[in-house]
């Protein structure tokens, strides 16, 4: 075991340990609505080969005692008064959990995998299944995550850790500290949360009243109008909708891959001034300028979801929040675009309601569940949701199967697609997740995006898919 070994896997024990959901994880939680209002993430690992069956079973059962979370479910209180909170699932059936499968190819696996997401969740089980399809020549993991146990970022993250640097295996791997099992009653779990409530009414009484008494009241007024403004452009769109990414029903998952030599792509967006997110951003909208024009359709721009920093408007900082821009299709070079996206991206930094959901998420909690998804809905959806992680820089195993690439398949809330590009070594890996009721050629929309992964990469061979 190298030292890194030791680090990756220490990092592992150490994740996601806190006791209850946030107030952002709650309200996705209870607001779901599946497959329309789903929460669920795929990730689609390549293989060089096939792993040993026993092998991976063997090492999937060491991470989920060296991870604890990924054996724990979600309880909720009988009623709102508290969060979700995790608890040991004490039927823990790693069978239930883990499975293989053999394929005829690789488009059969993505659609098989297209079909486990559109699946629910067992929500009185730990919020995770795996699959390694076996096919004529390589394999494939697939993996099917729910946000609240892990946001995409954090999957891949976990991931990383888990796999190892080498084919051989590994002897002696560290293993948790193994505590008793938690249990959580929800009917205890709500009183607990009735009786803080009712404790803190007093103290909260209180800071209201010092509120009210050292703060002007048109000052107050004024702030209200500012957010309210703020909030009424972040849920509206500065561009209409393509009426060629419609009607959606969210309810027809299709699963697209790409690859492409991530340095041109760095290097177009470093052209724009830009970020490797932003140039993600000009991909897809080349992919989809393309693809109107095959559709004789002429658009100028559309509605994009873009993922915004909430800490520098340089796009350094950890904290990040979704907002809407209006992406140009019109604009023919990759550059160009590329700087047109950051200017659109800069000007959401002015917003003040960029944390709007971290803010009304604790008072949607307490209300029934139908609110809390009615108010998810109020935001008007882009055509399409882009992002980008990043995934392992050096290689990485599975179960002795070398690691060839990554794909996230994020849902689709609304959206007609949800693009995420993902950094492994030097290639970047496209997970493209198609709303197939609203697309009416996606084959000709996969091609369009080929296409313009071209042109981003021009002198450079595009990567297999």
């Amino acid at each position: 075991m190298t030292t890194e070994d030791f680090e990756r896997w220490g990092g592992a024990a150490g994740w996601s340990t806190r006791a209850d959901l946030t107030p952002v994880e709650t309200l996705m939680w209870r607001s779901e609505r599946h497959p329309v209002q789903s929460s669920t993430s795929v990730v689609v690992i390549d293989l060089d080969r096939a792993p040993d069956w026993k092998r991976l079973v063997a090492a999937t059962d060491w991470g989920t005692r060296l991870v604890r979370r990924l054996r724990q479910r979600v309880v909720d209180p009988v009623v709102p008064t508290a969060a979700p909170t995790w608890a040991d699932d004490p039927t823990f059936d790693l069978g239930y959990h883990l499975r293989r499968e053999r394929v005829a190819d690789r488009d059969e696996m993505l659609a098989q995998a297209a079909q486990l997401a559109l699946r629910p969740f067992d929500r009185t089980r730990p919020l995770w299944e795996g699959v390694l399809y076996e096919l004529p020549e390589g394999a494939a993991y697939v993996l099917k995550i729910h946000h609240v146990l892990a946001d995409p970022l954090g999957t891949v993250q976990l991931l990383a850790m888990l796999q190892s640097g080498k084919r051989a295996h590994t002897a002696r791997k560290p293993v948790g500290e193994v505590d008793d099992p938690t249990s959580v009653d929800p009917v205890e779990l709500a009183l607990t949360g009735l009786r803080t409530d009712v404790a803190a009414l007093p103290e909260a009484a209180l800071d209201a009243a010092r509120r009210l008494a050292t703060t002007r009241p048109q000052t107050v007024l004024a702030s209200a109008l500012r957010y309210g403004a703020s909030v009424r452009r972040l849920l509206t769109h500065a561009a209409p909708a393509s009426p060629e990414l419609s009607p959606r029903t969210g309810k027809r998952w299709t699963f697209l891959t790409l690859d492409a030599p991530l340095e041109p792509i760095r290097a177009v967006a470093k052209q724009g001034g830009g970020t490797l997110d932003d140039a993600a951003v000009a991909l897809v909208l080349g992919g989809l300028a393309r693809y109107h024009r095959r559709r004789d359709s002429e658009l100028a721009e559309l509605p994009v979801g873009v993922r915004v920093s909430l800490d520098r408007a340089d796009d350094l900082g950890n904290r990040f929040a979704g907002a809407v821009i209006s992406g140009p299709l019109a604009i023919d070079d990759p550059v160009d675009r590329v700087a047109a996206v950051r200017g659109e991206v800069l000007s959401l930094h002015t917003e003040r309601a960029l944390e709007v959901l971290d803010a009304v998420a604790p008072a949607i909690n307490r209300t029934p569940s139908f609110v809390g998804a009615g108010a998810l809905r109020l935001a008007v959806a882009p055509d399409a949701f882009v992002t980008t992680l990043p995934g392992p820089p050096r290689k990485r195993f599975m179960a002795g199967a070398q690691v060839e690439g990554m794909y996230v398949l994020g849902p689709l809330p609304g959206a007609a697609l949800t693009v995420v590009l993902t950094t492994v070594g030097d290639t970047a890996c496209v997970g493209v997740n198609v709303d197939a009721s609203a697309v009416a050629d996606v084959a000709a929309l996969e091609e369009c995006l080929r296409e313009e992964v071209g042109s981003f990469a021009v002198g450079q061979p595009v990567g297999p898919t």
